[in-house]
């Protein structure tokens, strides 16, 4: 890699954008289209290519809440996007279920309570009230059980803004009675604790909240830096909309991208393969709005074009030192490793992406890395008394109104700008695409071992395993083949891409390519994943599960021979 381009990283250029936004809310769809003008007149400036694309989303977006005790005292909560309307009140007896409130980033997206608190008979027609945050998962759940209403209470003083469906994206025809038609307030950890004491006593309390939701249009700005040789690019993205002015969250993230548009540019006649680079509204305020229409309006030229994903969500915020937790496709983890230790001296501590930021694009089969950047080390964050929050680099003022400027770190942010160009620039002139496959292989093998270990007797999978070793020698005649220089760099490029669109969704997603899986955790090789439950798992429901293990095993096994084919 040529680290001369590097050294025209301008973070002053990047800081402007941070100052900038941090004087302007971006959650209201109006707001947030402002904000793309400033955007857009600094691709003016920087002579990018760019088109702005505009079209309409489908938003929830939240205002007041508050809970009024039978005493008269009124309590201030916020509503998450997507909790349902309700600003006449909503009067229930209310009712503890005990959640697990992770301190661990890893655990971030857990949805597990006590479950036989949660029983229908005890949950139907009652507020509950649940530590943590208003998780889609966790909110789901407890309407289907039957309550009228949630209150999450969050972890500390402060109120943390949130969404709370399960859809991915904008709803659908098909998935419209999933989007949630219960009232949900968070509440912070004092207020809570008050609230809690309450439900014991059985009292009753009314939810207010008061939202609105509907089609807006939206801008999705879209830069693109055309290469020297291929028309396959690269998508660098992330998040412009934010709660309230968001400067952590993702005003950096902003500036980051817009530096790196601009670096590239400059330097675009060193690049073989070119970048696009987008910026998403409907974040927070439609489960990654923004990013699924353009995974679903460009789903074919995605499909065909791209070489990779970069989400850009939270570089540069203060005590970010470290890039533990570093969402990586298992394919990618060897190129991550490289280009941040070359670029930081920092060794990184790679994770399997969670089902969340703006990963849109795991049913198209796009191998994918990043997605939250640098974050504070893991015993600054238990010294400092912070829980586990979602962005902010580690800072728990992630969705509040405290993500201001002293969040933004300049230090910080010139060294993620570069790990990010440094890991585009790489992707763009390397000779052969850096995704080893091996290591997928290595990990299915891993994840079967596991199953077949909980499923005893209850299933056999010994034929997905067969065929992953008949994929795998294949597969390591490939890349011996690469080492050797025996087959011809656009060919081998060629397959590496096509072993994305087949792999990525096998592991990744348990609906078909072109559709969006729900905002919940997806297991390793989803599809196989039911062989987890068996221990303890109903005799009667047995049978169904084995069901379900014949098609996810038939799925795997064709996922195998398609990917044997293109190594033929």
């Amino acid at each position: 890699m040529d680290k001369n381009i590097l050294d025209g990283v301008k973070i002053d250029v990047a800081w402007d954008i941070v100052e900038k936004f941090s004087t302007m809310p971006r959650w209201k769809p109006s707001d947030v289209n402002d904000s793309s003008e400033t955007l857009i007149k600094k691709f003016k400036e920087f002579n990018l290519d760019y088109k702005v694309h505009s079209p309409n989303l489908y938003l929830s977006i939240p205002f007041d809440a508050s809970i009024k005790l039978d005493n008269g005292k009124e309590m201030r909560g916020k509503p998450p996007a997507y909790s349902a309307n309700c600003e006449n009140g909503l009067k229930a007896e209310l009712h503890y279920v005990p959640a697990s409130m992770s301190r661990d980033i890893e655990n971030l997206f857990d949805k597990s309570q006590d479950k036989e608190a949660s029983t229908p008979d005890k949950v139907k027609g009652k507020i509950i009230i649940s530590e943590g945050f208003s998780f889609p998962g966790k909110i789901q759940d407890f309407e289907k059980a039957g309550a009228v209403g949630v209150i999450a209470v969050n972890p500390g003083k402060d109120i943390h803004w949130g969404i709370c469906t399960s859809i991915w994206g904008m709803p659908e025809y098909d998935n419209l009675n999933e989007k949630p038609n219960i009232p949900v307030v968070a509440v912070n950890l004092e207020d809570g604790k008050e609230l809690i004491n309450l439900s014991k006593t059985k009292e009753q309390v009314t939810l207010f909240t008061k939202m609105e939701e509907g089609w807006y249009e939206q801008n999705i700005p879209e830069v693109y830096i055309k290469g020297t040789e291929d028309d396959k690019y690269i998508l660098l993205h992330g998040h412009y909309d934010s709660w309230d002015v968001g400067v952590g969250d993702n005003a950096t993230g902003d500036a980051c991208m817009l530096e790196i548009a601009r670096l590239l540019n400059e330097n675009k006649s060193k690049l073989k393969r070119s970048v696009k680079i987008a910026w998403w509204p409907g974040h927070s305020t439609g489960r990654y709005a923004g990013s699924t229409w353009y995974a679903d309006n460009f789903g074919i030229d995605l499909s065909n074009n791209c070489v990779a994903q970069i989400n850009c969500d939270s570089p540069g915020c203060r005590w970010a030192d470290t890039f533990n937790h570093l969402s990586v496709m298992t394919e990618a983890e060897d190129y991550v490793h490289k280009v941040i230790k070359e670029i930081t001296g920092i060794t990184p501590v790679c994770e399997r992406p969670h089902r969340a930021g703006d990963y849109a694009f795991n049913n198209i089969g796009i191998s994918s890395f990043f997605m939250l950047s640098s974050t504070m080390a893991d015993d600054l964050r238990k010294e400092k008394g912070y829980y586990a929050v979602g962005g902010c680099g580690g800072n728990i003022a992630w969705h509040t109104e405290n993500d201001l400027m002293e969040i933004a770190d300049k230090k910080n942010l010139e060294r993620d700008i570069k790990v990010y160009a440094a890991s585009i620039i790489e992707l763009c002139n390397c000779e052969y695409l850096p995704f080893n496959w091996l290591s997928s292989v290595n990990e299915f093998k891993e994840t079967l071992k596991n199953y077949q270990k909980c499923a005893g007797d209850k299933f056999d999978l010994s034929n997905s395993m067969q065929k992953l070793d008949e994929f795998e020698n294949k597969l390591n005649s490939f890349y011996q083949k690469i080492k050797n220089k025996e087959i011809e760099p656009n060919k081998a490029n060629k397959i590496i891409m096509e072993m994305a669109r087949i792999l990525v969704p096998l592991n990744y997603a348990r609906n078909p390519r072109f559709t969006h899986d729900p905002a919940v955790p997806i297991p390793q090789l989803p599809t196989l994943s039911v062989c987890e439950e068996f221990d303890g798992m109903q005799n009667e429901l047995i049978g169904f599960a084995q069901n379900q293990l014949v098609r996810g095993q038939n799925r795997f096994i064709a996922s195998m021979e398609h990917a044997i084919s293109i190594l033929d």
